[in-house]
């Protein structure tokens, strides 16, 4: 499995082509409201083309924005993936200087602006998580949280209490829920039990 990235933070880069001046903006997305929120923040209405691409997970959307069928938007994406990068949106914005460059030319240029930007961006690992639920008795629950807050990623996100104890919900990294289970068994002779999300 290839490692995926996004950024750590958004990244812009700019270059001249023929007259024609490309700004490329990239940054790290949550969802696709989010994706739509940064392409409507990042384009310049006074630009003549405002060509985009994003990616989350195994969804994706570009857009030419005027430019000739694939030739902007699907060389952002590659841009993207070229790098592995997921979660992540880019805005090239080009002001025409009056030079045409034909398919090529473009595909060229907002494929390369795109992958300029990205290359030198600060990245961050993506990590696979799980969700998972644990019920604990008030007599293991100190215990439980003490070991569980000192494991790398590992995060209590919601806690109730019930009459005999508490209801966890736990997230891990998904390579480490097998680990996190054999703890806990080991951890309270089986008496705290995790449930985790499919």
């Amino acid at each position: 499995m290839v490692a995926r990235f996004t950024l750590a933070e958004p990244a812009r880069c700019q270059q001249e082509i023929k007259k024609s001046r490309f700004i490329a903006i990239a940054g790290p997305v949550a969802d696709e409201a989010a994706a739509k929120a940064f392409i409507a923040a990042q384009s310049d209405p006074a630009a003549n083309h405002n060509c985009w691409a994003w990616r989350i997970g195994q969804s994706y959307r570009f857009n030419d924005d005027g430019e000739p069928s694939g030739t902007a938007g699907k060389p952002i994406l590659a841009a993207i993936d070229g790098q592995h990068l997921d979660h992540v949106a880019i805005v090239v914005t080009r002001w025409f200087g009056g030079i045409l460059l034909g398919s090529g030319g473009l595909i060229r240029a907002y494929g390369g602006t795109a992958a300029l930007c990205v290359r030198e961006a600060g990245k961050v690992a993506l990590i696979a998580t799980v969700a998972g639920t644990l019920t604990c008795g008030f007599s293991d629950l100190a215990l439980v949280q003490a070991r569980l807050g000192a494991l790398a990623g590992v995060l209590v996100t919601v806690q109730t209490f019930t009459d005999s104890g508490a209801i966890l919900a736990v997230s891990a990294p998904q390579a480490e829920a097998g680990s996190v289970d054999r703890l806990l068994a080991d951890l309270t002779s089986g008496r705290c039990l995790i449930r985790w999300d499919e």
